[in-house]
């Protein structure tokens, strides 16, 4: 059943993650961050769980959850460009999928025999998500690692670009 109402339960745990986000910023222990990052995790999780398994699944959720999660993404990984923690192009690289996600759909949505084409999350994105938060863990955690984190996440997003892609274009082929 579909219900456009944010007052669901899964469109209330997307939304949390706004304000994870501005806690995030706000708290500047690692440990704590690292401690929002997990919930922030968990909640991305749920929020489909429930959607799925609860009848909560709705068109107006299926544009809260990926907004929320490039809102708390974009937060947090701005927050560590100011603080110093990482540097430009690897600011550049946590995003680089969320980036060519949304010039993408704009595109998809400009050329006229690609409108009719489902977005759709793939098992690629769901893996880029999850390397994304790994990498926030390991600025906060274990600097060391931060540049072979971001190679593996870089790599990881031009997959799923590349997934993202080939998707659209058979999906179009389809229809």
């Amino acid at each position: 059943m579909e219900r456009d109402s944010l007052a669901t339960l899964p469109n209330l745990i997307s939304l949390s993650r706004l304000v994870l986000g501005a806690l995030f910023v706000l708290l500047r222990g690692s440990t704590e961050r690292v401690l929002i990052l997990a919930i922030a995790g968990a909640t991305d999780f749920l929020d489909g769980y429930f959607a799925r398994t609860r009848g909560g699944a709705s068109k107006l959720g299926a544009l809260v959850d990926p907004i929320a999660d490039r809102i708390f993404l974009l937060t947090a990984v701005s927050a560590l460009l100011f603080e110093g923690a990482i540097e430009g192009w690897q600011f550049a690289i946590l995003l680089l999928r969320d980036i060519m996600t949304v010039v993408g759909f704009v595109t998809a949505r400009i050329i006229p025999w690609l409108r009719t084409v489902a977005f759709k999350s793939r098992f690629p994105g769901k893996v880029v998500t999850v390397m994304q938060l790994a990498t926030l863990v390991f600025v906060l955690v274990a600097p060391a690692w931060i540049n072979i984190a971001i190679a593996l996440l870089a790599v990881a997003s031009v997959y799923s670009v590349g997934d993202y892609t080939l998707a659209l274009w058979r999906a179009r082929a389809r229809a």
